[in-house]
């Protein structure tokens, strides 16, 4: 009898372990694997060794205080940053191509994915900025999609593409826009190098 109530206290524990453990791989949504919510601090005690604070690369060589998920498996990291660069307010989350690809999507869209791939999770074309500068390869429109729209729980999407190699020069420099079915574009075939989630400013 008393083995007959361990196991059982076990089998009802086992669902609750399992909902406490914090996601590695998967869908990112607005609340997982990081929420608007959270701190430094509540994420280094979620995921304890495998959070951990670092200087980020930012825009114009500038970096900003950050902290990294997952910072030995390449295919896992997520760089999160804070309201103002302080740890008590998270601000959003960015995948990178680190390991040119990786092991998390977001609204159905992960690195390395193509321009036909983002067009059909939007639903329709979007526009690219022109690539060769700081700013260069992200959707400055997803022309009322799928992807432009808040997603459910409040947050929003950033989406950049990249390829190595010479860039046309159609496409390339600041104030160009180009449709994401142009042929220009499509031939170059650049691919999703970044993607932020980004939380309403509280």
């Amino acid at each position: 009898m008393r083995h007959v109530l361990t196991v059982a206290l076990v089998l009802l524990a086992a669902p609750a372990f399992a909902q406490g453990t914090p996601p590695m791989e998967g869908p990112i949504s607005c609340t997982s694997p990081v929420a608007a919510t959270d701190s430094a601090k509540s994420l280094r005690q979620r995921y304890g060794d495998d959070a951990v604070l670092q200087d980020l690369p930012g825009v114009e060589g500038e970096t900003y205080k950050g902290l990294v998920l997952f910072p030995r498996a390449m295919d896992r990291r997520i760089e999160v940053g804070f309201v103002e660069d302080k740890t008590a307010t998270v601000s959003g989350l960015t995948l990178r191509d680190t390991a040119k690809t990786s092991r998390w999507s977001v609204a159905g869209v992960t690195i390395g994915a193509s321009l036909a791939a983002v067009q059909k999770a939007n639903g329709k074309p979007f526009v690219v900025s022109g690539f060769g500068w700081d700013y260069g390869g992200f959707v400055t429109d997803f022309k009322n999609g799928a992807l432009g729209r808040m997603l459910p729980g409040g947050c929003s999407l950033t989406v950049r593409f990249g390829r190595d190699g010479n860039v046309p020069k159609a496409l390339s420099g600041d104030g160009v826009k180009v449709a994401s079915d142009n042929a220009s574009l499509l031939k170059f075939a650049p691919v999703v190098t970044e993607i932020s989630v980004n939380f309403a400013a509280k």
